[in-house]
């Protein structure tokens, strides 16, 4: 099962930076580890506001209380505030596509669909297939990555786009556009994220 979990970190007044380096050190080569067993998939940073300390993480684990044992292990957890959301598998997730999440700008994307009342039911299948469709080709596209069922019912979708204008006119493109909200958050590089760390012309010559 895989996790989106926001961890926000606050390290206690006083501490030497000294310290704070040798635990930040421990924590990229930890997420090394968890990374080559297959735990610790993706790392971003979000925007932050000035001294804001947070990371975005997908991890993968069999259940929430073995993900609990992954996240205790990390080392800056005891200075960390983590809040996890279970992701479950949407229809329309793409498969895993070489090369992907590292030639352009990514976005965590929050999907809220709202159908009209007296929208007929065929009209919505229709729109739905077609949607589908979309999700299909802008995976073969290269644009969208991922795309998760939240606990809540919404969706959540991980998209490349070369900036944030061209991310808007994917999204205002979709056929489900016209009944739903979107709530796009552009994400940052992460030192450790698994990308960086084992790309897949790496991975596929068998670099550990």
């Amino acid at each position: 099962m895989e996790y989106l979990v926001s961890m926000t970190t606050h390290v206690p007044g006083g501490t030497p930076e000294e310290a704070v380096q040798d635990i930040r050190a421990r924590e990229a080569a930890h997420s090394r580890e968890l990374a080559a067993q297959g735990h610790l998939l993706r790392l971003w940073r979000p925007p932050l506001q000035p001294g804001e300390w947070r990371t975005l993480g997908l991890f993968a684990a069999a259940d929430g209380d073995r993900l609990e044992e992954v996240l205790t292990s990390m080392p800056l957890r005891v200075w960390r505030a983590d809040e996890v959301t279970p992701l479950s598998p949407h229809p329309n997730d793409p498969p895993p596509t070489p090369g992907s999440g590292q030639k352009a700008a990514e976005f965590l994307v929050t999907f809220t669909l709202a159908v009209p009342p007296g929208t007929a039911d065929q009209t919505v299948e229709d729109t739905k297939a077609r949607e589908a469709q979309a999700a299909h080709d802008l995976a073969g596209q290269g644009h969208l990555l991922r795309l998760w069922t939240l606990p809540d019912g919404r969706a959540l979708g991980l998209y490349q786009a070369r900036d944030a204008t061209q991310m808007e006119a994917i999204l205002e493109a979709l056929p489900l556009a016209p009944w739903m909200t979107t709530d796009t958050t552009p994400l940052s590089p992460h030192p450790s994220d698994p990308a960086i760390m084992y790309p897949p012309d790496m991975a596929s010559a068998g670099t550990p």
